[in-house]
């Protein structure tokens, strides 16, 4: 059985289950009703949007194109992450993208060549949507991360100076930062994945089998999608704090202002 087709006009009626959240996000007074409007209607646009940008990329399918591609999702995901954890541009603007450029392009290019085994890993097919997962999550993860290392570390200045005053060099007076933001951002993800199968069936698999493929098929690709997305969001993580600390301290390792405001 093929993939059945959802008409713009089932894909209205479909939209109207979004009153359900609408009617109670305005009858608590939450303050959320603009957000989640606003928000339904940029992902619908958007969505439609990639649609037919997708065709294209698909038809012309050349490698150049598609590399400037996920640069510009790169650099829209960096953008996005310092607008959420409020950290000056300057001291994290460069981190992310390096981060986010060396682990999709590791992590990426070893699952499309490796795991694949795919002649062309720049394939449009492939390449454009895998880089859009492992960034879409990698985006998530340091947005939860680096927000809670910059604010906790500013907050608890005291504990760092305290360990740098009793010996630790400035990566072990930082380790307990890290170890906070690295639980925080991962710790539902791990619970997720503890449970994929028995409480949960992920979207991707799911979209998998409604696109025809078998279970086996889709349920093979689901555990690749968990771990290649959880590597590549650690590495890029790591990278971006290592890179970004040595922007926010001094050369005597007093932390500069790094929240903006």
């Amino acid at each position: 059985m093929g993939t059945i087709d959802i008409s713009y006009l089932s894909l209205g009626v479909g939209l109207l289950l979004l009153l359900i959240p609408i009617y109670y996000v305005w009858r608590y007074e939450t303050k959320l009703l603009k957000s989640i409007c606003v928000g339904a209607v940029r992902m619908v646009v958007q969505m439609l949007f990639i649609g037919v940008y997708l065709r294209y990329l698909f038809e012309w399918d050349n490698p150049v194109i598609n590399c400037l591609w996920v640069l510009v999702m790169v650099y829209i995901a960096a953008e996005t992450a310092i607008t959420r954890t409020k950290v000056r541009r300057d001291i994290l603007m460069m981190p992310l993208i390096v981060g986010f450029v060396v682990a999709s392009v590791l992590i990426g290019l070893y699952f499309l060549g490796v795991v694949l085994q795919l002649n062309n890993v720049f394939n449009a097919q492939y390449f454009i949507p895998i880089m859009g997962i492992l960034l879409g999550n990698m985006l998530s993860v340091n947005v939860i991360a680096v927000g809670t290392f910059y604010s906790t570390l500013q907050r608890e200045q005291n504990l760092y100076y305290y360990l740098l005053g009793n010996g630790a060099s400035r990566s072990e007076a930082l380790q307990p930062f890290v170890r906070q933001a690295i639980v925080k951002a991962f710790s539902p993800a791990i619970a997720n994945m503890a449970v994929m199968g028995l409480v949960s069936l992920p979207g991707t698999m799911i979209g998998q089998i409604l696109g025809g493929s078998s279970p086996n098929v889709a349920i093979k690709y689901q555990i690749m999608i968990v771990v290649v997305t959880m590597s590549a969001s650690m590495l890029s993580l790591i990278i971006a704090i290592n890179l970004s600390t040595k922007q926010a301290f001094d050369g005597y390792g007093r932390m500069k202002q790094v929240m903006k405001g």
